[in-house]
């Protein structure tokens, strides 16, 4: 059975051998069929189905022939020689995922304050290299005459012989420019932004607590070329000035036309840094401080932003006051480049007078009565008998005083108005142990009188032993009921370091300072009493500083007196404004951990 159904398929294999030994070809015949068919493609004539698959069957067993031996290949590599091909491509991976993951910004902070632990040093680029680049951006925008790297420059620019802070060596400019309009402030912060170069505004350099100290080298913006009066206002008793204006310069050209700028700080002071440290002076008491005398700012951001604060009229309830926020930042938060001052009619009539008392206390004590009574006087001013004795000693006067401690009286308004007001004080004085009153009948006794007080630090640093004599100046201020007591705590405690310290200040408003003489070698001695000082006024509800600003000296006194979440709140307002920590770095609140031995224990 099986043998007969066999053979019907054998003679029909015979029947197909030949059709199936066309298709048994060598493979030189495949080659050739092969090129055959590609001349044919590219002489655009279509292939048989016979070429097509030949040319198909060519190709996969090309493919297969070619997997095989990279298959062979791998397989006769060395396991070491898998292990580095394998650790390299797992480096690659790697560095290219956390490239494309730096791409990626990082998440904004969730709390609503920025403790000092949470945050990394500022990373400037003060380089040789990028600093001299900077050169030529600076010298394209302001002029190579206005931009300055000699050393005598860079040395005023460092620090000044009344500041209570001790710059470093390495604390210094690497160049300082002199811009003239706010586009150019501009401009150079655009740069400094760029570069990431920090940046340290100076005015007029009388400020007290290191506020100007180069922390972090970079560059120095001096602005004395921005001095002018841009505007004056006369019906709506207001003014528009540059920073680098100062105000005796400001109150004698606007005493033309009737009007004055109360807020009178030490000489040379200068406008930008009166805002800069939001300062009062001797009228505060009637005229109250600079944040009262602001109307308007115009300030250049870290990054170069230009803002107004706000326009011109006396009120306005119109967002955010980015006044008074940048009043009293002391250049860590923007640049002020203009400011609209509020003006007030000149007095008509004012004088001068002083009167002396056996002890500090007791002349205290005639303030609060003073206070308590509502008399408008403009200004009250006490100098301490250690004060008034380096007055004299100095010969800063053209007379000799009573050295003992002394109030000065300032009255302002209407003739008649004045003379009540001297004579009600009079009988204040007599009735609080007053040793002696004297005032002012005429504008050069008035001058005279008054001269005394404005000599008070200057006389103190008359008497330095030496050159390595310093003099550390600072104030605070308590609540009038308060007054009496911390002077007399801090009198005593100067008299017992031996030092030679005086008291003054505006003590109708509870602020007073201390000017202490010392040298390396009483550095500890002074620094002590400074903190007793500062801890005294704290505990009895003050302020570490009323007039004078933070500084360098100050910040690490603030939590005491605010409360640490107060100050992160600051700090997270500073970065807000400045993130790459260029303006003023270093001042107010710290942008770093601070060394264990830098921090006093409180």
């Amino acid at each position: 059975m099986i043998r007969s159904n066999a053979l019907p398929l054998r003679g029909t294999l015979r029947a197909l051998q030949p059709r199936i030994n066309n298709y048994r070809l060598t493979a030189a015949q495949q080659q050739r069929h092969y090129r055959v068919s590609a001349r044919n493609c590219a002489n655009g004539r279509p292939q048989s189905f016979k070429n097509q698959l030949y040319e198909s069957t060519q190709q996969r067993l090309k493919r297969e022939r070619a997997e095989q031996e990279r298959y062979a290949q791998y397989q006769t590599q060395s396991q070491g020689g898998r292990y580095t091909a394998l650790t390299f491509a797992l480096v690659f991976f790697s560095t290219g995922a956390y490239f494309l993951g730096t791409l990626k910004p990082p998440s904004l902070p969730t709390s609503s304050t920025t403790n000092i632990l949470e945050l990394e040093p500022p990373r400037h680029n003060i380089s040789q290299s990028n600093l001299q680049a900077a050169w030529a951006d600076f010298v394209d925008i302001i002029g190579k005459e206005n931009v300055s790297t000699e050393n005598g420059d860079l040395e005023i620019h460092s620090g000044s012989d009344w500041s209570s802070y001790s710059r470093k060596e390495t604390e210094k400019p690497f160049l300082i420019l002199y811009p003239s309009t706010t586009e150019e402030v501009s401009q150079i912060m655009r740069v400094c932004h760029r570069r990431v170069i920090p940046v340290t505004p100076y005015s007029g350099g009388t400020s007290l607590e290191g506020h100007f100290a180069s922390t972090r080298g970079g560059v120095c913006i001096d602005f004395r070329r921005m001095n002018r009066i841009l505007a004056i206002h006369k019906e709506d008793l207001d003014v528009v000035v540059q920073p680098a204006l100062g105000w005796e310069e400001l109150n004698e050209q606007i005493s033309q036309d009737g009007l004055f700028f109360p807020p009178d700080p030490g000489p040379g002071a200068m406008i930008g840094g009166m805002v800069g440290t939001g300062c009062s002076g001797t009228n505060a008491y009637r005229y109250g401080t600079m944040r009262e005398w602001v109307l308007s700012l115009t300030v250049v951001l870290a990054d170069g932003t230009i803002i107004k604060t706000r326009q011109r009229p006396r009120k306005s309830s119109a967002g955010y006051d980015l006044t008074r926020l940048f009043i009293g930042s002391e250049g860590t938060l923007g640049l002020i480049t203009e400011a609209t001052l509020k003006l007030t009619v000149k007095p008509k009539s004012q004088s001068v007078a002083v009167a002396s008392f056996p002890t500090v206390q007791d002349a205290a004590k005639c303030v609060a009565h003073v206070v308590e009574d509502g008399i408008p006087v403009a200004g009250v001013e006490i100098l301490d008998d250690v004060q008034m004795k380096c007055i004299n000693d100095s010969e800063a006067t053209s007379r000799r005083w009573k050295e003992s401690p002394t109030l000065f009286f300032k009255f302002t308004g209407t003739p008649t108005g004045v003379n009540e007001q001297v004579s009600t004080v009079r009988k204040i004085v007599s009735s609080s142990a007053g040793q002696s009153f004297e005032f002012a009948r005429n504008d050069e006794e008035m001058r005279e009188l008054w001269s005394a007080r404005k000599q008070a630090l200057w006389s103190v640093m008359s008497m330095r032993r030496g050159p390595e004599d310093q003099v550390w100046t600072t104030d605070v201020a308590v609540p009038m009921s308060k007054l009496p007591s911390i002077i007399e705590a801090t009198k005593q405690d100067m008299t017992q370091s031996r030092l030679l310290a005086g008291i003054c200040g505006h003590v109708g408003d509870g602020n007073f300072h201390a000017i202490i003489l010392f040298n390396d070698n009483e550095r500890k001695t002074a620094e002590a009493v400074v903190h007793r000082m500062v801890k005294r006024a704290v505990e009895m509800e003050g302020t570490v500083t009323g007039e004078h600003g933070v500084g360098l000296i100050k910040r690490d006194y603030l939590e005491h007196e605010l409360g640490e979440s107060t100050v992160d709140a600051m700090r997270r307002l500073k970065l807000a404004f400045d993130p790459l920590c260029l303006l003023n770095c270093d001042k107010i609140v710290r942008v770093e951990q601070p060394m264990p031995e830098e921090v006093k224990a409180w």
